[in-house]
């Protein structure tokens, strides 16, 4: 969450950003609100004129004069609106560039920590309330900000002592805006957090449905989205609260400048000291000022909201990012895992005292029973997350120490979760290398099994996919992600269930395929299917967090221990009674 200094900052750096724009929004609104200063006094000198028994000449001249002044206001108040806005859009422009670009920055770990209800909150409810105000709510603040400092110094023109009791009079707007931004950020950013929460349960149940069906937890689901539906109604309530309490004091307060400044305007009245115009005129001045005041402090309010939504877009400034810059070298391939241990934030220890050396070009398979800790090893492995305890390098260097791109050329970790981006086939499989042909975007379809379906799709590789075009299974999905890590070309692949959503057949052939494509590469599976580890050089087993085992197949199926027993299951075989020959 970015704080207050931090907000203006950034504000600051978006109005020097497009500073031509914004000088020609400050200078027409002045412009119109010195026009506009000219109806009130051309009111009060009709009305002198009046009383010194002029005739309707000079009445219809300053007439004109009215009108005149309201047509030159109207246009010149047109045009300001319309340079703001056009400001208010380029610079939200940025700001949503900004925002894709450090979110594309932030680390795996960082976005999962967060939760993607919460960055999806950020990166549109959020930017979208900051970009009303830039395009409605700031310049609206600026021209009726303009207009009540013109229309506060025309009253003391006219006189110091009705101007100053008009000043005073709206004392009590200053003691109820006090009140309420005292209360406003922290009320509207823990309104944003509830909403962030809302959206975070959402999406985690809708995504994980299936799941959730299968264990039975609908009501466990239901409760955690009542409980966050009610969290964000308190916090709304409270808003609005603060809402019910400013407003009207306000709206009394408005009452008070006019009531003093014709009371007293009266006494210099009778005494000599003004005339009926002068007191008409300020009277009129105050009146006035109530609209662009009311227009004000109802764009204050809102502006606490939207601070609050601009404090959590560009809070994302302040989160760490992953850079390349001073990256350090790795001396070559190889990865050891020495001494690890890791916690998650919520939960107790799951890897301990884990060691582990995978050799350049090795093919090594991790298997285990559910929850051993297959999948957070292999996140460590790719640099997702920093163990709690020990080390995870690659060539000597902390994995987590490579910046993004080098990381990507030394480890690509690939999991069943996989995404088909809007765009062509082309478009899906350039992601992993931009300049790929043609002819590579086919090599590699063909090398993980997915050429012959891509080749029925009407246009090819020209073919649209997601909403609108084409849709593709799960597998299909698959397939594409895996055609994308041929092309990315790592040093080391890490599988972690990369092929669960494929069939056992389609499975094989396309981990055969790859194996190919990857020969001489290291590569981790993870794997459930047994296959996958008779084909590898090792495999490790672990259990409880821990490494239990490491060896080759056929020296683990040998040693009748936990991998044996494993093997043996996934073969139907029932394990050996004691005293069976």
């Amino acid at each position: 969450m970015a704080e207050p200094k931090d907000v203006g900052r950034a504000a600051l750096r978006l109005i020097r950003a497009d500073a031509k724009a914004f000088t020609a929004l400050l200078a027409l609104n002045s412009l119109a609100a010195i026009v506009g200063l000219a109806g009130p006094w051309l009111v009060g000198r009709i009305i002198d004129e009046v009383r010194a028994g002029h005739g309707v000449t000079a009445v219809d001249k300053l007439a004109l004069a009215i009108l005149i002044a309201a047509a030159a206001q109207l246009l010149l108040a047109r045009w300001a609106r319309y340079v703001g806005h056009r400001f208010g859009e380029r610079t939200l422009a940025r700001v949503r560039e900004e925002f894709v670009d450090r979110a594309l920055a932030l680390p795996a770990s960082a976005v999962e920590r967060a939760g993607a209800g919460d960055l999806t909150a950020r990166g549109t409810s959020d930017v979208a309330l900051v970009g009303t105000t830039l395009r409605d709510v700031g310049p609206d603040l600026l021209i009726n900000s303009v207009q009540a400092l013109f229309l506060l110094t025309a009253v003391i023109t006219l006189d110091p002592l009705l101007g100053l009791c008009g000043v005073l009079g709206f004392g009590g707007i200053w003691w109820a805006l006090r009140w309420y931004l005292r209360r406003a950020r922290a009320g509207y950013l823990a309104e944003g957090a509830a909403t962030s929460e809302v959206a975070e349960i959402l999406a985690a149940t809708a995504t994980g449905a299936r799941t959730v069906e299968a264990l039975r937890l609908e009501r466990r689901r239901v409760a955690a989205s009542r409980d966050a539906l009610e969290t964000s109604r308190r916090t709304r309530f409270h808003t609005l609260f603060l809402r019910t309490v400013f407003f009207p004091a306000v709206e009394v307060s408005y009452v008070v400048p006019v009531a003093t400044v014709l009371l007293l305007g009266g006494v210099l009245l009778e005494r000599g000291a003004l005339s009926l115009g002068s007191v008409v005129a300020a009277a009129l001045y105050l009146q006035r000022l109530s609209e662009p005041l009311d227009e004000i402090l109802m764009r204050v309010e809102q502006l606490q909201s939207s601070g609050a939504s601009f404090a959590r877009v560009e809070g994302l400034a302040r989160a760490p990012r992953a850079t390349d810059t001073d990256s350090p070298t790795p001396a070559d391939d190889r990865i050891d895992v020495t001494g690890v241990r890791y916690a998650y934030d919520r939960g107790g220890e799951v890897l301990s005292d884990v060691d582990l050396t995978v050799r350049p070009g090795e093919r090594l398979a991790v298997v285990g029973p559910s929850g051993a800790g297959k999948t957070t090893l292999s996140r460590l492995l790719a640099g997702v997350d920093a163990p709690t305890a020990g080390s995870v390098t690659v060539g000597g260097v902390p994995v987590v120490a490579l910046g993004p791109e080098q990381l990507r050329r030394q480890v690509v970790l690939v999991t069943q979760e996989h995404h088909v981006f809007l765009g062509t086939v082309r478009d899906n499989l350039r992601i992993a290398e931009p300049s790929a042909t043609d002819e590579e975007l086919w090599t590699a379809l063909t090398a993980v099994g997915a050429d012959a379906w891509v080749r029925r799709l009407p246009d090819g590789l020209d073919t649209a996919l997601g909403d609108g075009g084409c849709r593709t299974d799960g597998s299909q999905a698959q397939q594409l992600a895996l055609a994308r890590v041929v092309l990315a070309d790592p040093h080391t692949l890490i599988l972690d269930e990369a092929t669960a959503l494929l069939d056992p057949t389609t499975a094989r052939h396309t981990e055969r395929a790859l194996a190919a494509v990857l020969e001489g590469r290291t590569v981790i599976a993870i794997a459930h299917r047994l296959h996958t580890a008779h084909d590898a050089d090792r495999v490790a087993v672990m259990e409880n967090g821990r490494l239990t085992e490491l060896g080759t197949h056929d020296d683990l199926v040998a040693a009748d221990g936990a991998y044996a027993a494993l093997w043996r299951s996934w073969h139907g075989e029932r394990p050996a009674s004691p005293g069976t020959a």
